[in-house]
């Protein structure tokens, strides 16, 4: 984010521009509702053309682009239109990186009425809305996450695939644990033609995860368990346990709660892969992983972005006897691998 210099004279331009930073989001949500990134991918160049594939009128299409062209999102010659090189990546449905489905959770009515109480989640010391502690179903919000956040997910998971010796071949059992769209597990599986991966979440939840399973040739290879983390049976003697995005929604407790089932159902020698947030001891500082916390404190009632340290007591508490931090490449987020 960017921050004014401390050699220039103070302007209160950085301030109007945070409070002003929900419109630059709600414009996006737009644009990828209509789907205008794409139309102009295919040729739709002047507002008049874009209008007419977008089924809306050419003034709000061209008020529109123009706050797009604005945020560096789109170019403007005269009076066309393109897309600029990180549009072109990650917001063109043609694109294999495209991230455009995200807006369907990031920017949803849901999460935003959260955000909208933050002033008492800060007194609270957690969320003020409804189904904050999300250990109880939740279908309008797990649905959308696993229909929108996919995408999200390649660099990741192919960084996890290799991480975990998936390209060897060796057979091995996966249990993706709140699994949500399966991306993880099912990344593996593509890897490895030999692994078969049990994904944990709620019912409606497993639905889409099938669906991607299917998609991608490992249906066969993709079994289902209905039910919560922290009451569900997880089976035994797997090789790895996948928990991606997990641990922010809880408290420390909660997390090595967690993790000591995650311990029992792991056999000897076999490895927990979670994927998340890591701030430095700072806190202040990767940006991405240090701002997560706020919106834990928004959306959840105990979660946070938690230290590698406060990681690493945790595992240990659960049981592991090592764990190590990976960091994925270009992307915001860490690996831990936590041994048994």
């Amino acid at each position: 984010m960017a921050t004014p210099s401390s050699n220039s004279k103070p302007t209160p331009e950085h301030i109007i521009n945070t409070m002003n930073a929900y419109q630059q989001a709600l414009a996006l949500r737009t644009a990828v509702e209509l789907d205008l990134f794409t139309k102009i991918a295919d040729g739709a160049a002047d507002a008049a053309a874009i209008a007419k594939k977008t089924n809306a009128s050419e003034k709000g299409v061209r008020t529109l682009c123009n706050y797009l062209v604005v945020l560096g999102f789109l170019t403007k010659q005269s009076e066309k239109y393109g897309l600029s090189q990180e549009s072109a990546i990650f917001l063109n449905r043609h694109s294999p990186a495209c991230m455009a489905a995200m807006t369907g959770f990031l920017t949803t009515d849901l999460i935003i009425k959260k955000f909208s109480s933050l002033t008492e989640a800060v007194k609270k010391g957690g969320s003020a809305a409804d189904h904050g502690d999300n250990l109880e179903p939740n279908d309008e919000m797990w649905v959308a996450f696993a229909r929108s956040m996919g995408p999200l997910t390649t660099p990741s998971a192919n960084f996890i695939a290799q991480l975990t010796g998936m390209p060897q071949g060796t057979a091995c059992k996966i249990l993706d644990i709140a699994a949500g769209h399966g991306m993880y597990g099912i990344t593996m599986a593509k890897h490895n033609a030999n692994a078969e991966v049990t994904a944990l979440d709620w019912p409606n939840v497993l639905e889409v995860a099938k669906e991607h399973a299917q998609k991608a040739g490992v249906g066969e290879r993709f079994k289902t368990r209905p039910g919560s983390a922290f009451e569900a049976e997880f089976g035994e003697g797997y090789d790895f346990v996948l928990l991606t995005n997990i641990f922010h929604h809880f408290d420390q407790a909660t997390c090595e709660k967690l993790m000591k089932r995650v311990h029992a159902a792991l056999k000897s020698g076999g490895q927990a892969i979670t994927l998340e947030f890591v701030p430095h001891e700072d806190r202040v500082s990767p940006p991405m992983p240090a701002m997560f916390s706020l919106v834990m404190l928004a959306t959840t009632d105990t979660g946070d972005a938690y230290t590698f340290a406060e990681y690493e007591k945790m595992f240990r508490n659960a049981g592991f006897s090592k764990t190590t931090l990976h960091q994925i490449p270009e992307m915001p987020q860490q690996v831990l691998v936590s041994e048994k």
